[in-house]
């Protein structure tokens, strides 16, 4: 992969570098957000891994003008604030992951390959087709109405994992194992937060909806016709 790295602590973004080299990745450090938007927008990277922290302009705003212009690539934060309103902030402006530090490389290297990694259905066909959503798992592709819909690469492991499930409900605690690999936080609404953002792509406008809210338990894939509300 090709990865971007935007941290100004020159020895984390040395260490960080030299760990994922050794992996034989193709690694570019910056210590700003303004060189790590500029960065961003010029290459074609796989994946960002984003200090919360920089001079210039600090993590979010990197976040959100990178997220605004690539729908694609993977974004992982790192920070030193370990809130849970800095976690759920940066998952709904579009962050795949949110790693505290300090941290130990492998459990950064196991993230990585955990928001990198392309989720396939258990389906010999690369595409599927429900109502009127088409899926193209090989390359990760989704159209509504013949609409182009653009998911993070975590978006599409959560819509991948729900059309996997159709009509069996889903625990907030196997989402956040399955897609995030994490034990959920009961007192967080991250896994909420998110299928409200795949919900808000999916299913706005449609009079058909595909994900529905099963209070107590989680959530459902199911083709069905619902009010907004559900």
């Amino acid at each position: 992969m090709r990865i971007l790295i935007v941290e100004d602590e020159a020895k984390t973004a040395a260490y960080i570098k030299k760990g994922l080299t050794e992996y034989g990745h193709v690694v570019d450090t910056f210590d700003n957000g303004i060189d790590g938007i500029h960065a961003a927008k010029e290459y074609p990277y796989d994946l960002m891994i984003l200090d919360l922290m920089l001079p210039g302009c600090d993590g979010w705003t990197v976040l959100k003008q990178v997220r605004a212009e690539n729908k694609t690539i993977s974004i992982l934060m790192l920070t030193a604030r370990d809130s849970v309103d800095d976690r759920v902030k940066g998952l709904s402006l579009g962050a795949d992951d949110y790693l505290i530090k300090p941290f130990a490389f492998a459990e950064l290297h196991a993230r990585i390959e955990a928001v990198t990694r392309r989720y396939q259905p258990v389906s010999e066909s690369s595409e599927i087709s429900i109502n009127n959503l088409t899926i193209n798992f090989s390359k990760m592709k989704v159209w509504r109405d013949n609409q182009i819909i653009h998911l993070t690469s975590k978006e599409f492991a959560l819509l991948a994992l729900f059309v996997n499930h159709q009509s069996r409900p889903l625990t907030r605690t196997y989402i956040a194992e399955k897609v995030w690999d994490i034990n959920f936080d009961t007192h967080t609404n991250v896994i909420d937060v998110a299928v409200r953002r795949l919900r808000q792509k999916i299913d706005k406008g449609q009079t058909n909806k595909l994900i529905h809210t099963v209070h107590g338990i989680g959530y459902v894939f199911e083709d069905r016709q619902t009010s907004e509300a559900d």
